[in-house]
């Protein structure tokens, strides 16, 4: 119990690192490419085993690209929201196997996905609206540009704390229900585990979804 919250860490060359984060980022990755390339391996007309996961998952994500950018821009996109998708979801679920963590309960990592996104929006807004998307921070006049400002400083933090917090309390919270209760009563471990599945789920598809919305504003064709 006491080494809750404790973090193994190097330091290269002036800097610090957290060697757990790197080494479960890099294992969520593997999984990533593991399945897609066994997803892709011998595509059927009728998909079955991990091509259809990976199907239902990449139209459904294309479907609400779609409806958000555009067909055109919500197929520019839809490489990097995919990858997003399956890279939160793959990390939130490894925290849950014993021994592994989640790359997501460290907040290097939730904030530096955040970041790239707010990077992403900004870069695509400027590319296809040039001025007119900085226009719109003052609008619908001038003094809202503080307000604006504001709400772009607060999204990767929003984006960032959420993901870092429901996913670092589910594994505190397994560790600690496996820490009281005895081994003959697995009853409220097992349901919390169950949940914890479906919040890690659920908030893979929340910060994927943010980031769609976020972008769709910045790049939509209206």
């Amino acid at each position: 119990m006491e080494h809750i919250g404790v973090r193994e860490t190097v330091r290269f060359m002036g800097l610090t690192f957290n060697w757990e984060t790197l080494c479960m980022t890099w294992l969520a990755m593997l999984v990533v490419i593991v399945i897609s390339c066994l997803a892709v391996r011998s595509l059927t007309l009728v998909p079955k085993g991990w091509q259809n996961f990976l199907e239902m998952i990449v139209i459904w994500l294309h479907e609400q690209l779609e409806a958000m950018m555009g067909k055109r821009r919500g197929k520019l996109f839809a490489p990097f929201i995919v990858s997003l998708f399956l890279f939160l979801l793959t990390s939130n679920l490894l925290g849950l196997i014993p021994f592994l963590a989640s790359p997501t309960n460290d907040l290097n990592t939730t904030l530096g996905l955040a970041l790239l996104v707010v990077c992403m929006v900004h870069f695509f807004g400027l590319y296809f609206k040039g001025g007119h998307y900085i226009a719109h921070f003052f609008q619908p006049v001038a003094p809202f540009v503080i307000i604006n400002l504001i709400e772009e400083i607060a999204k990767p933090i929003t984006l960032a704390f959420r993901l870092f917090g429901n996913i670092l309390a589910g594994e505190i919270l397994i560790i600690v229900l496996l820490h009281l209760m005895p081994v003959w009563m697995p009853v409220p471990s097992v349901v919390w585990l169950m949940f914890s599945i479906f919040i890690s789920c659920v908030h893979a598809v929340i910060f994927t979804m943010l980031s769609m919305a976020y972008l769709s504003n910045a790049a939509k064709e209206e």
